[in-house]
């Protein structure tokens, strides 16, 4: 099977997981919590519960754009999540605090990924652009190869390192929205799906730059 055919393929899965977490986030986004907290006063509380004072929860814009920021210490939050009262809202907002709990822990991993995001973010710039110029040219070529296959490398890396990261923040998040009774067992069991979901695209990111750096290095070899 050719880079292109194995690109495709796992293009497809990329959508198909994709297109199940945002089905998720709306079916969990008409369950309304009991509490009636909208996702920024449950990130707010979430904070205020592990002493976190110098965290800002802000509203971003987009659709599922929700994230931390560890050099600006801000948790921003989509329109969505912010301003809804849903299942899904509280399940994202207190994920996104879980990495902001990270941060002030100093949780190893989430600090090893820091550490990459320079690196990874010069080597994603210019590894497509090195696929497809290093098939053509490889045999002439060969440390062109060697060259992708190191970017492809650091990015897989990347991948495979965020998968603890996300995990432990949903950890954090479920923990936390039952003990502080932000959840019902019923909209616990919701959270945990949502989130569930959200994590399988970082998981099928990683597999799917672990396949591709494979591909390569086999590629590589058989030259």
């Amino acid at each position: 099977m050719g880079v292109y055919a194995i690109t495709i393929l796992l293009s497809v899965i990329g959508f198909l997981v994709s297109s199940q977490l945002k089905s998720k986030f709306k079916k969990y986004s008409g369950y309304f919590l009991n509490s009636g907290l909208t996702g920024a006063e449950v990130a707010r509380k979430m904070l205020m519960d592990y002493g976190i004072q110098d965290v800002q929860i802000v509203m971003g814009q987009g659709f599922l754009t929700d994230h931390y920021n560890p050099l600006k210490k801000t948790v921003s939050l989509s329109p969505e999540v912010y301003q809804g009262n849903s299942i899904a809202a509280a399940a994202v907002a207190a994920h996104e605090c879980g990495h902001a709990v990270q941060h002030a822990k100093a949780y190893p991993m989430l600090q090893l990924r820091s550490s990459l995001v320079p690196v990874v973010q010069v080597a994603s710039q210019f590894q497509q652009f090195l696929l497809i110029i290093a098939f053509v040219v490889m045999s002439q070529f060969p440390a062109l190869m060697l060259i992708t296959i190191g970017t492809f490398a650091l990015t897989t890396l990347f991948s495979f390192v965020t998968l603890p990261v996300e995990f432990d923040a949903s950890k954090r998040a479920l923990v936390w929205l039952e003990q502080a009774g932000i959840t019902t067992s019923n909209e616990q069991a919701g959270a945990k799906d949502a989130l569930k979901w959200a994590a399988m695209t970082y998981v099928s990111a990683a597999l799917s730059s672990l396949v591709i750096l494979v591909y390569l290095i086999f590629s590589f070899a058989r030259r």
